[in-house]
């Protein structure tokens, strides 16, 4: 029997960006505030000090700071024909845990999406008419356009001292930046970050094929910097110990050094750690969400009454959320009602190896997290990818995040598995190898989804959360067009062998592609095919409100934390007029 608390005027599960935003923002309005995380505190002293934090075996090898599934997982498949099985180690994902969740351990990568992606069913019409769409494509807008968000966007760079170079300011498009961005109104905080010989040999080769190579937007800050709350950023080392690392100088932005302690410095503001959450609790009527349960490290239940509930947690962790709390109708793909599970995308990745002469020194062992150097000429919206028999696109790139010694150890094919060989071949290819690589853009499909799995629970008795996804015809076109144009690029740099990397055939879940799951709470504009509205409040709940990925109706060719931040700013914005008003901000 759960412990019933004292009521509280608001309740934010999960800790990481949007929580940490969410909680700050919030804070201001002087009312009483619970945030729930499921796993433990966390500062960057002294959890991630010199040397530890640069153990690879610990952190990028055996997932220190990642989800522990041997206590929470999910089960999969790639359709409905086949049993779903689960999770047992951590593969294609890697979802974060404990205070700042995945943006702890993330590259700092924070993109904008482009306006297209904002929008691509509207842009998609008026630009090529319906038949260009295929009929099990679950294409939709969000109901919030880029420029309606590019606020928001400037806020975010502003929070996490990005580094970068602007491409577009305010409709003058600049050269050396990235040209297809939408327009923005001010410049990035930061300059971009130095170079790398490797990033010198793309942006040579792609302006020798006249297409538009740039920096890539960088939360690793190229210089300290004092973002607009006062908090004070170390610059980058070059380390390359960011992704499934935290940050000793705090140079990589990270909510847990950022909005969380502001937030948690407030009167107002209860910060409970090893507190995971079981259900969201609803009134008789399902039309209100009452209070939530959780349980804490001793397994003790309690039961949160609050006036406002929310869900801040990862987008798989959101989406279980609702299905187990009975917030939004269940997606079924055979009748395709239902919209909670429904619109979950991925990203495909497809690219070059390209080898170099023993006169060509690479360095890979030097670099950053977002330090790349890229190309948006064949990204969303970019250029005429119907022409080329799809939808969407890709971002191209030669990324410079770090060679480490256990993860890096670029081969050519043919080479021995093992032995003499391979550690020669090890040796000489090591510091003359670079990677051009393309993540592409998945679109929603009727037959990719999220549900809860009938036969497997975790250890509190819940339905384990259920992935059915696989690529379909579009992306896999899409990918070999891109890896087409990967190889291009490496032939133009002088290489002395360029190997592709096509796309799978069918996804896997077992080896890491990237942290970059969407969809399966789709905002948009009709409660038919979304869950939530353009505010992120659901549509049948009108004081839940639901941030992150999962609210993305597909996934684009790019990182998805710019727009998670972004997007968190705007909800925040929209929950401040929903308490003056309670009720749903957008009428049905």
């Amino acid at each position: 029997m759960a412990a019933k608390l004292k009521s509280t005027d608001i309740v934010i599960v999960g800790l990481g960006w949007t929580g940490g935003i969410l909680a700050k923002e919030l804070a201001e309005t002087g009312l009483s505030i619970v945030v729930l995380e499921r796993g433990g505190p966390r500062d960057t002293n002294p959890d991630f000090m010199y040397p530890t934090v640069h153990d690879e075996l610990r952190y990028a090898q055996r997932h220190e700071l990642m989800q522990n599934v041997s206590r929470e997982t999910l089960t999969f498949r790639n359709n409905a024909s086949e049993t779903a099985l689960p999770m047992r180690q951590l593969g294609s994902f890697l979802p974060g845990e404990g205070v700042g969740g995945a943006g702890v351990h993330w590259n700092g990568v924070p993109w904008r999406w482009l306006p297209w992606d904002h929008e691509p069913l509207t842009q998609t019409l008026a630009r090529y008419g319906p038949g260009v769409i295929p009929p099990d494509m679950q294409m939709l807008d969000w109901g919030v356009s880029y420029d309606e968000l590019e606020p928001y966007y400037d806020k975010f760079e502003y929070l996490c001292g990005v580094s970068g170079k602007a491409g577009n300011l305010r409709g003058q498009k600049i050269d050396g930046g990235n040209v297809f961005e939408g327009p923005r109104q001010r410049d990035y905080p930061n300059p971009p970050m130095l170079q790398t010989h490797a990033g010198a040999l793309f942006e040579k080769a792609a302006k020798s094929l006249g297409y538009h190579p740039f920096p890539g937007p960088s939360a690793n800050t190229s210089q300290p910097y004092v973002n607009p709350d006062g908090v004070a950023f170390g610059a980058c080392h070059y380390c390359g110990y960011c992704e499934r690392f935290g940050c000793e100088v705090n140079a990589k932005a990270s909510a847990h050094f950022t909005v969380i302690p502001l937030a948690a410095r407030k009167s107002n503001v209860e910060m409970r750690t090893n507190a995971r959450v079981m259900k969201v609790n609803l009134d008789a009527a399902k039309t209100r969400a009452e209070s939530v349960t959780y349980i804490d490290a001793a397994g003790r239940e309690f039961e949160q009454p609050a006036g406002l509930v929310v869900l801040c947690a990862y987008a798989l962790g959101n989406v279980h959320l609702m299905l187990l709390s009975g917030i939004g109708k269940p997606y079924d793909p055979t009748t395709g009602a239902g919209v909670v599970g429904r619109n979950y995308a991925y990203q495909i990745g497809s690219g070059a190896i390209v080898f170099f002469d023993e006169k060509t020194w690479i360095n890979s062992f030097m670099g950053a997290g977002a330090l790349a150097v890229n190309i948006d000429d064949f990204n969303t919206g970019s250029f005429d990818h119907v022409k080329e028999g799809f939808i969407g696109g890709g971002g191209i790139s030669t990324s410079s995040s770090g060679g480490r010694p256990i993860g890096f150890r670029p081969v050519p094919p043919g080479t021995p598995a093992w032995g003499t060989e391979w550690k020669r071949a090890v040796v000489r290819h090591y510091n003359h190898t670079l990677a051009i690589g393309n993540q592409g853009s998945v679109m929603a499909y009727r037959q990719n989804y999220l549900d809860l799995d009938p036969t497997y629970r975790d250890r509190y008795g819940r339905s384990l959360l259920r992935m059915t996804f696989d690529f379909h015809a579009n992306e896999q076109k899409q990918a070999n067009f891109l890896a087409d144009i990967c190889v291009r690029i490496g032939q133009a740099m002088g290489a002395e062998r360029v190997v592709r990397s096509g796309p799978p055939q069918h996804y896997s879940i077992v080896p890491y592609q990237s942290t970059h799951n969407t969809g399966g709470a789709a905002m948009g504009t009709d409660p038919r095919t979304s869950a939530l509205n353009r505010y992120c409040q659901t549509w049948d709940v009108s004081n839940v409100f639901v941030t992150g990925a999962c609210a993305f109706p597909q996934n684009a060719g790019k990182a998805p934390t710019g727009p998670v931040g972004a997007l968190a700013y705007w909800t925040a914005d929209a929950i401040k007029r929903y308490l003056n008003n309670p009720g749903s901000l957008v009428p049905t």
